[in-house]
């Protein structure tokens, strides 16, 4: 319509011609025209729309707070420019700092890291990172972990209406202190995974040589391990005792020098969240059948899976020392 009305008036009509031809008010019909003279289109143009109440100064203050402090909210953050008399709603401040690449997220849960622990994070990572293959294919990759009862159903989501929350199909049932859990431990290897046992009553020095004694040769022998294999465990206290090392030495089985609080360079913990998630999606009713469940499911594991887990275990290393000895996504 507009085009129109700037073709007929090049053509040499008036206002009063044009309006009566198109059917268009003359304000209308002179406004559009106007437009055309200054501006040279009659498109619509950008328009600056109300002005923001966030002055430059109060952006730099928003951005300066959220990167010294990232558990600032936006709460907090409405109060901080309240005193500088900018008012504004929380929601904008969090528009804002979007607008600025920073969004509101959940923060990751990473293991506690003090300094030496990145100390000797970053020398693993550096000694190990040109070792051969062959070296992380004969390792034989051990920890424990805690199966619990209903334990991942709790964060998921349930599509219901409204008035339905209490049906039986819509809620998670749950057991006093979480209806139980096991304690497992497990190793695996690049051929597959090894041996699960559980863990009976308080894990010591004991406990752990005689799950030891029971499961790492049969598993060494089962995933066809080299003559010179090496043990992985982590520095837990059980592990590291003055007994256990004796009973190691004795045993002849040598150990991988390990860097304490370093989860994220345990593969394991990989098949420890596939184990989780399978054996929840069985769902388990008691003990018993939690128990029966995650030997089960153990065995189960594809040996692929640990095969590419151990090929890529390289990346771990070059993750770390990328990170200083920081966490790692992994």
């Amino acid at each position: 319509m507009r085009t129109e009305v700037i073709e007929i008036y090049q053509s040499g009509k008036g206002y009063k011609a044009i309006s009566k031809a198109l059917g268009l008010q003359r304000t209308t019909v002179r406004a559009i025209i106007h437009k055309c003279q200054k501006h040279g289109t009659v498109v619509n143009l950008p328009r600056s729309g109300r002005p923001t109440k966030i002055t430059p100064r109060a952006q730099r203050r928003l951005i300066r707070e959220v990167t010294k402090d990232p558990r600032t909210t936006s709460k907090e953050l409405q109060a901080s420019l309240a005193s500088i008399k900018v008012s504004v709603h929380n929601s904008t401040i969090r528009k804002r700092l979007g607008k600025n690449g920073l969004h509101g997220r959940f923060p990751r849960r990473k293991t506690l890291l003090r300094k030496k622990n990145i100390r000797a994070r970053l020398n693993f990572a550096k000694k190990h990172l040109n070792d051969c293959q062959d070296f992380w294919e004969n390792t034989l990759w051990t920890d424990e972990t805690k199966v619990k009862l209903f334990g991942r159903q709790m964060s998921r989501y349930i599509w219901r209406k409204r008035n339905t929350a209490f049906q039986k199909k819509n809620i998670i049932p749950t057991v006093k202190y979480g209806g139980g859990s096991v304690m497992v431990w497990g190793c695996f290897a690049t051929s597959g995974p090894g041996r699960l046992a559980v863990i009976d009553g308080t894990m010591n020095s004991t406990v752990y040589q005689k799950i030891l004694k029971e499961n790492v040769r049969p598993s060494v022998r089962q995933l066809k391990l080299k003559r010179s294999w090496v043990l992985q465990q982590d520095n837990d206290p059980k592990h590291t005792s003055k007994s256990t090392s004796e009973w190691l030495k004795k045993n002849k089985m040598k150990t991988l020098e390990w860097p304490s609080q370093s989860p994220d360079l345990n593969p394991i913990e990989m098949l420890w969240h596939d184990l989780k998630k399978a054996v929840h999606a069985r769902k388990p009713s008691n003990k018993a059948e939690l128990q029966h469940v995650c030997k089960d499911e153990w065995a189960k594991i594809p040996p692929e899976r640990c095969k590419r887990l151990i090929a890529s275990y390289r990346k771990h290393l070059i993750a770390v020392i990328a990170t200083k000895g920081g966490p790692t996504s992994y």
